[in-house]
């Protein structure tokens, strides 16, 4: 399924207005038309939850973080930083469900780290974005606690030790952006993860859409919850 037909249906479920529309698609139009967010609509390719796309988990969760932010009584919000931060939520950079990539140490297993290296493939793929320190540090706190109350990976001793699929990519990221990811990870932490939710309103909307999405639109088998935990999904075999 192509973005453009799942904005339109997800425009409809939630009855858009025509400027709720063109505001959403300006901001996320150079995001969703990027070569590897497009991969990510591949539900073949990066199955999210169950048998959704990554893609399509990305825009199902900006447009509901949104709705959330426009329909309740928050007190001032960045609506653009809100979209954002569902946007890059979960740009890891591998497929998680049936993967074949072995992990050693349960702290560090796809649901640990995938919210740092979405931060990473972000701030790689998505420069623009994070040239205001002050909103850049939003967007990262946001992905990185996205997944609150389930802890975060802590960047203790430099990123080398984490198992990041994207380690590469940390060299080429800003120093002053490397900070903000490491202290994020390391706010509450116990051992070697956070606890912390976002530090943000903007990033705790996303968090609670997230939960709403995949909770009662994605994961309706035994197997998928089964997934969560073993990263293996007889569903798609």
């Amino acid at each position: 399924m192509n973005s453009e037909l799942i904005l339109n249906n997800l425009f409809n479920e939630y009855n858009l207005s025509d400027i709720d529309k063109n505001f959403f698609i300006n901001i996320i139009e150079p995001i969703y038309t990027h070569p590897e967010f497009q991969k990510r609509l591949n539900s073949k390719i990066y199955p999210h939850h169950a048998k959704t796309s990554l893609g399509e988990h990305i825009l199902n969760d900006a447009i509901t973080s949104y709705v959330i932010a426009k329909n309740g009584d928050f007190g001032p919000l960045d609506f653009k930083l809100i979209i954002l931060i569902a946007m890059f939520h979960d740009l890891y950079e591998l497929p998680w469900q049936n993967s074949t990539i072995v992990k050693h140490k349960f702290a560090n297993h796809h649901g640990f780290t995938h919210p740092l290296e979405a931060a990473i493939n972000a701030i790689t793929w998505f420069p623009d974005y994070f040239l205001n320190e002050k909103e850049a540090a939003i967007i990262i706190d946001g992905i990185i606690h996205h997944m609150y109350p389930f802890p975060v990976r802590a960047i203790i001793d430099g990123f080398i030790d984490t198992e990041l699929n994207n380690l590469d990519k940390v060299n080429n990221i800003p120093s002053n952006l490397k900070n903000i990811i490491i202290a994020s990870s390391c706010r509450i932490r116990i051992l070697n993860v956070s606890i912390s939710k976002s530090e943000f309103l903007e990033g705790r909307i996303v968090s609670k859409a997230d939960k709403l999405v995949s909770l009662k639109k994605e994961i309706k088998s035994f197997n998928s919850y089964k997934a969560l935990i073993t990263g293996k999904n007889n569903d798609l075999k």
